[in-house]
């Protein structure tokens, strides 16, 4: 028997920066996705998956269509079979169960981190890490992360083909959340190309206090399109600076490093600074428009600052870029509703040293960092307080440290 623990993940700073190249600190949490797995006796037979969400059972066969509805679990399930598949050849029939203690649909990347725990169960069972082409494609924990995503996007990584993923166009932020951080820091990462620059610490004192707002951040119909519209934004942009100049730039992070001639990602940009105007010029009108300036921001001034921040012991500034990157959300990124807005405010009011919208956005949840020993009298006043104003949601409070990365299961 073979398994996977993965946690899910708190995007501290760094919203919808990842699938244009760009910066964020991230960490894992200590709720997680655990996948148990055994091959079968019978090789004709289907794959089989249990779940403990509700106990559900699904039989799939790989690059089969298992006429499943468009949000239900089994289809991420049934996206890993079909690239293993695509990419290394036949998978020997296994017996799947996936257990879960990490909210679905809340924002810290349950989805994610159940294909993520499938993917690498399975590369166990079938001893693909023995393959000269993983070890030739897959050479680390960041690799790796690329290539969990990339199974979830549908994208190429490398030498492997891509193939229809999820239908979101995220970027690697969740996988590398999950698979490449270190256990009780936040990990300063660069996705063009993907790099952790290193780690920051939070004061001892505090940990984090999660509210789910029961708002679910789902991936699927027309929340799918509304996540989407972010990604195709920014990569209009791009194309329109390539077609522009004549250059084959590949990240909105890459073109405003080469243009602020600031290649250290670890030093902030001026925002401001006159050479970004080339790049604002190709930008069309609109959303666009806003989604570029968020990006520079958000990814090249508040996520380097945060990490120098921390990094130097200044909390109170840490604060105050965390309460920039909200309001950016806001105005600009466009992906909060006003549960999490709310949430945000409350927690400020409340007390909390710093509070963030996080995850995909168009609901999930909000992260607030507080004392420990203030922890679960915060989280009960949180909860109480947003269901009062919102009855007709039901909010769940987690209060987590930095968690471990992902890990094998021991039998």
């Amino acid at each position: 028997m073979k398994g996977w623990r993965v946690p899910g993940r708190i995007e501290v700073l760094g919203k919808h920066t990842d699938y244009a190249g760009g910066q964020v600190l991230v960490s894992a949490v200590e709720r997680s996705v655990s996948v148990r797995g055994r091959n079968k006796s019978d090789a004709s037979s289907p794959f089989s998956i249990r779940t403990s969400l509700g106990g559900e059972r699904a039989d799939l066969v790989p690059l089969q269509d298992p006429r499943l509805s468009k949000g239900h679990w089994a289809r991420y399930v049934q996206t890993v079979l079909d690239r293993l598949t695509t990419n290394f050849g036949p998978l020997a029939p296994a017996e799947l169960t996936i257990d879960s203690d990490l909210p679905p649909a809340s924002g810290m990347s349950s989805s994610s981190a159940v294909l993520t725990a499938v993917a690498l169960t399975l590369a166990d069972l079938n001893d693909l890490p023995s393959r000269e082409e993983w070890k030739q494609g897959i050479k680390d924990r960041v690799d790796l992360a690329g290539y969990a995503a990339s199974i979830e996007n549908g994208k190429r990584f490398k030498n492997f083909a891509g193939l229809a993923g999820v239908g979101t166009s995220g970027g690697s932020l969740d996988h590398t959340g999950m698979l490449a951080t270190e256990p009780g820091s936040l990990s300063h990462v660069v996705f063009d190309p993907p790099t952790v620059l290193g780690t920051a610490s939070l004061p001892e004192d505090l940990t984090f206090v999660v509210a789910v707002s029961g708002v679910l951040a789902e991936k699927t119909g027309a929340a799918r399109e509304a996540y989407n519209r972010g990604p195709a934004a920014l990569g209009a942009v791009l194309e329109a600076w390539n077609e522009r100049t004549g250059r084959e730039d590949s990240s909105l992070h890459r073109v405003v490093r080469d243009l602020t001639g600031i290649a250290d990602p670890a030093q902030p940009v001026d925002r401001f600074s006159r050479e970004l105007d080339a790049l604002r010029r190709v930008t069309p009108d609109g959303y666009a428009s806003a989604r570029l300036e968020q990006f520079i921001e958000e990814s090249e001034v508040l996520v380097p600052e945060a990490a120098a921040a921390l990094a130097r012991g200044d909390f109170d500034a840490f604060s105050a870029i965390v309460g920039r990157s909200q309001d950016l959300a806001e105005r600009k990124l466009g992906n909060q509703v006003p549960e999490t807005i709310d949430l945000a405010r409350s927690a400020r009011a409340l007390g909390a040293r710093a509070a963030s919208a996080f995850g995909a956005g168009f609901g999930g949840s909000v992260w607030a960092l507080v004392s420990h020993a203030d922890a679960a009298t915060f989280a009960q006043q949180w909860e109480h307080d947003y269901e009062v104003k919102y009855p007709h949601r039901s909010a769940v409070t987690i209060v987590s440290d930095p968690g471990e990365p992902a890990k094998q299961i021991e039998f």
